[in-house]
């Protein structure tokens, strides 16, 4: 597809010949779409903006400077063909960079409703959920991985191969150096956990016997002064919701290790 020729395609614009393009996408002024790229329907990609080696999925908008499926900031990558996999409906705002992956994984992938905020990061071989939002500055380090519906706060940074677990809310400013469970909020340098995301829990249209046994687990984890492979034990035992053994299967698949609270941090008006 040659710049200008299709509708929506400024004049300016550069794009690859092998690129595969919805005739509903939109490309602005001085965009640069490379080779080995698909972008789905209703799709908008602002101006300068640069897409390599990526398939974004439909609806999603690229804001002006931000670069989508460019090389790994990894010297062992040597221009491999690796990409990048977006879903739909996903906003990139100003200046964030989306790297692709390496040949340790092959792609970087991103799931659907994700939002960018401006400056944000995402490394090489990160696993990104739906519904995730990075907010300004924000930066995955290589081989992070997101759950579902999380949030990270301004200017907090993920150190590589930290895991996030679904609904987690992370403090503007927090240094995430080990593992967060799913449904917990963090905050600090370097960070602890400060209790349960329970706006987040009541947002997401869990019923209230749920939450409860959230709550249950949480401090049968953290205020029950058992070992933690106690504490496992018996959540795995208590036959509560499929939530509740989500919380001990993602602990105990922990490599890096699991965050804890800070000592004397957690109170019951924290957890609900």
């Amino acid at each position: 597809m040659s710049a200008g020729v299709a509708e929506g395609i400024h004049p300016t614009a550069v794009i690859h010949p092998s690129a595969k393009l919805d005739p509903s996408v939109k490309v602005g002024p001085h965009a640069v779409i490379g080779e080995d790229v698909t972008i789905g329907a209703g799709s908008s990609i602002g101006a300068h903006v640069v897409v390599e080696r990526a398939t974004l999925g439909k609806n999603c908008r690229l804001y002006p400077g931000c670069f989508v499926g460019t090389a790994p900031q990894d010297l062992k990558y040597k221009d491999e063909p690796t990409r990048l996999v977006m879903g739909d409906n996903c906003t990139v705002r100003e200046c964030v960079t989306l790297n692709r992956g390496t040949t340790a994984t092959g792609e970087t992938r991103i799931g659907n409703n994700c939002l960018f905020m401006a400056y944000s990061h995402v490394a090489h071989d990160c696993r990104v959920g739906n519904g995730v939002i990075l907010v300004n500055c924000v930066p995955l380090a290589g081989h992070v991985e997101v759950g579902d519906f999380a949030v990270l706060g301004g200017l907090s940074a993920v150190h590589q191969f930290v895991r996030i677990g679904r609904f987690v809310m992370a403090s503007g400013g927090s240094m995430i150096g080990k593992d967060v469970p799913p449904f917990c909020t963090c905050q600090g340098d370097r960070a602890t956990l400060r209790g349960l995301n329970n706006v987040g829990l009541r947002r997401s249209g869990m019923t209230r016997e749920t939450i409860g046994a959230i709550k249950d687990a949480y401090k049968t984890l953290y205020m029950s002064g058992l070992l933690l492979a106690d504490a496992l034990k018996k959540l795995q035992a208590s036959g509560g919701p499929a939530e509740v053994l989500e919380m001990a299967a993602f602990i105990e698949r922990s490599k890096r290790g699991v965050m804890r609270p800070a000592g004397g941090s957690e109170t019951e008006e924290e957890v609900g």
